[in-house]
């Protein structure tokens, strides 16, 4: 009983000592230890911006409400519900590679008429141009940069930034915004 008090006692030290050897050490020839600050300088979101909404961007053209339509209740090109409209692609080329086009997914936050699953963490979007376009309380610009870049307008928003980040193009926020005020059935 003495001899393996010893054995856990000098088992113990050298556990401590090897321990103490790790702690120690310089691990920094054997452990890859990126920059972090370049990785996270890299992937800071820009300023806010203002955008201009362009000359006849909100529309009442079907296919225009139909690409917006689209881009807010598809995540992506892969997992899309159905084909996607003209104009619209499942899938783009990036380095040389087909990858799923990424889009809004907006009614995973929002609620707008039809949606179905529709989110409840940002405004309801339901009837939005009864509610806000046509009473005056928001213009078709407001929702352009809603859309586009929200900090505009709340420098503490969770919604995406997506014209700012290149998510969308201007076209394409066009189309949700045709999307969003259109009189839906």
């Amino acid at each position: 009983m003495h001899r393996n008090r010893k054995l856990m006692l000098g088992a113990g030290l050298l556990a401590f000592s090897l321990s103490e050897a790790v702690h120690s050490a310089d691990l920094k020839s054997v452990i890859e230890m990126p920059d972090a600050s370049k990785i996270l300088k890299k992937d800071r979101l820009a300023p806010p911006k203002k955008y201009t909404m362009p000359k006849e961007c909100i529309t009442t053209d079907p296919l225009a409400i139909a690409r917006g339509e689209y881009i807010f209740h598809n995540l992506n090109g892969k997992k899309a519900k159905k084909e996607p409209p003209k104009g619209l692609t499942k899938f783009v080329m990036v380095n040389g590679k087909k990858k799923p086009k990424q889009y809004g997914n907006c009614v995973a936050c929002h609620n707008i008429e039809g949606a179905k699953g529709g989110g409840n963490v940002g405004p309801d979007l339901t009837h939005y141009k009864q509610y806000f376009i046509d009473t005056g309380v928001r213009s078709y610009a407001y929702v352009y940069q809603q859309i586009a870049d929200p900090r505009v307008h709340n420098p503490n928003t969770h919604m995406t930034v997506n014209l700012t980040t290149g998510l969308f193009t201007p076209r394409e926020i066009c189309d949700i915004a045709s999307y969003v005020v259109s009189e839906k059935k």
